[in-house]
Order: C-alpha cells, then sequence, then structure tokens
C-alpha cells in the first residue's frame, strides 16, 4: 500500500477475528487455540482459493485483523470462505476438551493506507467496531452450540451479500446498528449457521502463481451507500 515512499489510500477487504474467551485459558491452551484458528483459517482460505501468507495482518494473542490483496473478489470470501470457516471449527471442536474453539468475525471493505504499526484509515475503524459489538458477542455466549458469529458492514452487505453472488442469503442477515465513541456504525449479522444456511455448495476459486485469484477487484462499486464513520477524534 506503499508507493515511490509515499502512503497510497488503497480500497481493500478487511477481516477481522477474534477467540471468544481466551483470556479465560492458561497458557498452553492459548497456544492451542491459536494453532487451531490459524489453521482453521488457512483451511477456509485454501478452499476458495486464497493464500493467507501473502494477506497483511496485523495480530493479537486472541485474533487478528487483516487486509486481503488487491482485486480479491468479495462474493467468495464473503460467502464460501465463511462457510468453510464454520466447518472447519465445527470439527475441531468434535474433539475439544475443556474449551472449544468459538470465534467473532467480520468483514467490511473501504479505504485504508499502510503505517508504521498496521492500516490506517476508516475501514480498519469499521471492522473492528463490529467485531466488538456487543449483540455480535451476545450471539455467541446466548447460543452455546454455535462456534462462529459473523457480521458484514452495511456496506458490504448491500454491495455483496444482496447481489446474489453471495454463497449465504441475504434474508439470514440481521440489521444492527451501534454506537461506539459518540459514533454510530451499522452492519449486518448472520443469524443462521453458515454451513447449513449456503444458498449453494461452497466453491473452490483457482488461485493464480501469487497464491491469490479474484474476480473483479473489491473497489467501490458505484451504487455502494454512505456509511457513518469515526472522525480522527474518534479513534
Amino acid at each position: 500500500m506503499e508507493g515511490n515512499g509515499e502512503a497510497q489510500l488503497s480500497y481493500r477487504l478487511l477481516l477481522a477475528v477474534d477467540i471468544q474467551g481466551y483470556s479465560k485459558r492458561d497458557t498452553r491452551e492459548q497456544l492451542l487455540a491459536q494453532r487451531q484458528l490459524s489453521d482453521a483459517l488457512d483451511r477456509a482460505a485454501r478452499g476458495v482459493g486464497l493464500d493467507r501468507a501473502v494477506w497483511d495482518k496485523q495480530v493479537g494473542g486472541d485474533g487478528e485483523l487483516a487486509t486481503l490483496p488487491d482485486g480479491v473478489d468479495p462474493a467468495p470470501v464473503a460467502g464460501d470462505f465463511v462457510i468453510g470457516l464454520d466447518q472447519a471449527l465445527h470439527e475441531v471442536n468434535r474433539d475439544a476438551g475443556r474449551f472449544r474453539l468459538r470465534v467473532r468475525l467480520a468483514l467490511h471493505h473501504g479505504t485504508l493506507t499502510a503505517g508504521p504499526f498496521g492500516p490506517a484509515g476508516d475501514a480498519p475503524i469499521v471492522v473492528q467496531r463490529l467485531l466488538d459489538a456487543g449483540p455480535l458477542r451476545r450471539l455467541l455466549s446466548d447460543d452455546s452450540g454455535r462456534d462462529l458469529a459473523y457480521v458484514v458492514s452495511d456496506s458490504l452487505f448491500d454491495d455483496v451479500v444482496r447481489t446474489g453472488f453471495c454463497a449465504l442469503p441475504p434474508h439470514d442477515f440481521q440489521a444492527v446498528k451501534l454506537v461506539a465513541k459518540g459514533m454510530t456504525f451499522r452492519g449486518h449479522i448472520h443469524t443462521g449457521r453458515a454451513a447449513r444456511s449456503a444458498t449453494r455448495p461452497a466453491r473452490r476459486r483457482g488461485a493464480d502463481a501469487g497464491g491469490e485469484r479474484g474476480g473483479p477487484a473489491a473497489g467501490p462499486p458505484s451504487h455502494a451507500r454512505v456509511l457513518a464513520l469515526p472522525t480522527a477524534a474518534a479513534r
């Protein structure tokens, strides 16, 4: 996201994921959860022809914020990738011990630029606010049988999920609005089970020599809706 030594604004697809109840684990269990989540994300990415090794990742102990490469088709990520992740988590949890691996996932596409401590801009803020949303957390806490709680931003829902190119049907999402640091954020939470509510089977996507293959670039469509974004004072 930098050219000729100067910062450059990019329009990218962002993914944020977080492990529920991470702090309740001891060190050995935390390490196991990290490895299990990384493996599950790798498997889900490979299922749609993507390679996580080329993603720009800002990692924390209990999850990561990933910026996907330019040109990645957002439809399979918003649908087939999520279905694959739900399936991978289900398989991990079949043999779970004291802790099951249960995660929250948020997707958004928007503008950002590279910075010394990670991506800067509105898009990373939006996806992190959605990931931390109370309704998304409650979806896991209120449903003990659920392994994945998934939310997309308002703009991504309109531009991708509603098109019919996404494997998850729009009617399985519920609109939510939240206020954080004086700003309003809107998203859509998937209330069904991703692996069970797909409109078609998850499909594999081919990969080019760089490990990524996309259809149309994840750029801003002409009909994109305006999403209330935080000002610099809210960051």
